[in-house]
């Protein structure tokens, strides 16, 4: 074995890379995007797509845990797993990127009060980068991996993967050309996640449907979210709403952070993120609202459930995300500019591109029960979270992708093709995309050494 290619140049197919390069072996890395110096977080393609992935304008938060942002157990042992976890937070820490520090007791009395009411906390180790320092550590980190041979191949679209006799054979890509490679790692991130499926269905590869999140992002004063965001940065919530009994959780908390909207052009789709800068804060904090929508028969295919509504949400708001205020929403009526600005107490939203609405025209009625029962179990935990100047964007939506069955290896039922990152269903953020792209690059090292 001599090459490899890697599709994606986001936190999988660079960490990937890492694993690889040690390895003396030619190793070449192809993104649809430019590279990160090229990006502007102003257009929507250079926003989703180019080296660092769809989360280089995030505010770069990861979570060093084997079980968030993906289950790293299906792959490795425990004590396996939390080896890999460490190994990429040293990585990190080599960029001087490090893990907050924890105050232990406080975090425990914060799981006590939160079991108290129905609600779970889950204390992990995090570190925050910033989305005005994020693209500085990716030029750096892709800039090292260069140093030592990986050769980047940016706006270039691969079309297919090329197999022979069961084995990968390399990559071709859109308007003419061929990559010869005798590995190949599928980590297209998020955003390529319907292109990933179009390709693994192409090679008959058996998929199976992740859960579809699916919400709003919540926007409330600093000071509500104060005491919790000193125990934790990105506190992780989880509830089970009462009246359908469906999981409800928070995601990427930004403190004193801006919403944004997030567009998927090619969807024809916008919905909502929220950033949280360093050295430029807003007066308020915001975070995802999320609610995990599985699909049986006679429809499966989440993402296209999940893409559905996003495109009414879209259709409703007029091509701009829906802004409601919880006391509109719990009174049944649709929010204007007037009532959202109706005293200097109401909560200025830092999002204003939007359409104040209905957000219940753009949400099945399950999922709207869901999003305000979970808000108000989570209110017993932090008062004032759902009070009538609480602000609700609609949508946010997170597509996991099909998941693409894998030995534990993560290499697909064709020799040498191995997927890795969100794209491929197998993680949930940076972290998680980190930890799969080095396992799947292992993967192949193991294969190199029993060929």
């Amino acid at each position: 074995m001599r090459k490899v290619a890697i599709v994606g140049a986001g936190p999988a197919g660079l960490f990937a890379a890492h694993e690889l390069v040690k390895h003396d072996l030619e190793i070449v890395v192809i993104d649809r995007g430019k590279a990160v110096a090229e990006r502007s977080r102003s257009k929507p393609f250079d926003l989703l797509h180019g080296m660092g992935g769809s989360g280089t304008f995030s505010d770069g938060k990861i979570n060093f845990h084997t079980q968030v942002g993906g289950d790293l157990y299906q792959f490795l042992r425990a004590d396996a797993a939390w080896e890999l976890v460490n190994h990429i937070e040293a990585i990190f820490g080599e960029y001087d990127v490090h893990a907050m520090s924890t105050d232990d007791e406080r975090a425990r009395d914060l799981e006590k009060r939160a079991a108290k009411c129905g609600v779970r906390f889950l204390p992990i180790r995090q570190a925050h980068i910033g989305s005005d320092h994020l693209t500085a550590f990716i030029s750096a980190f892709s800039g090292d991996l260069a140093g030592k041979g990986v050769t980047y191949r940016l706006e270039t679209r691969v079309d297919d993967v090329v197999c022979e006799d069961g084995s990968v054979k390399g990559l071709t890509l859109a308007g003419g050309g061929f990559i010869e490679a005798d590995a190949v790692i599928l980590a297209p991130g998020r955003v390529g996640s319907d292109w990933m499926r179009r390709v693994v269905q192409g090679l008959g590869l058996p998929i199976a449907h992740n859960p579809v999140d699916i919400g709003v992002r919540v926007e409330v004063p600093a000071i509500v979210m104060e005491d919790v965001i000193a125990v934790s940065y990105d506190p992780k919530f989880y509830m089970r709403a009462p009246t359908y009994d469906d999981r409800v959780r928070t995601f990427c908390v930004s403190p004193h952070g801006m919403v944004v909207q997030e567009v998927y052009r090619e969807e024809g789709v916008v919905g909502v993120n929220g950033h949280a800068l360093r050295d430029r804060q807003s007066g308020n904090t915001n975070f995802a609202l999320l609610t995990s929508i599985n699909l049986t028969e006679p429809m499966e295919s989440t993402a296209d459930y999940g893409l559905s509504i996003a495109r009414l949400a879209t259709t409703i708001g007029g091509g701009k995300p829906i802004l409601q205020s919880m006391g509109d929403l719990r009174r049944h009526r649709r929010s204007t500019w007037g009532r959202l600005q109706k005293s200097p107490g109401d909560v200025i939203p830092t999002l204003t591109d939007v359409a104040p609405g209905d957000i219940s025209m753009a949400l099945p009625h399950r999922i709207v029960t869901d999003l305000v029962e979970g808000l108000e179990m989570l209110a017993a935990v932090i008062p004032g979270l759902d009070a009538d100047r609480t602000l609700l964007y609609a949508l946010e939506l997170k597509r996991y992708a099909t998941r693409v069955e894998t030995d534990r290896q993560l290499q697909t039922g064709i020799r040498g093709l191995y997927v890795a990152g969100d794209g491929a269903g197998v993680s949930r953020g940076i972290g998680g995309a980190a930890a799969t792209g080095k396992i799947a690059a292992r993967g192949i090292i193991a294969e190199r050494a029993t060929a």
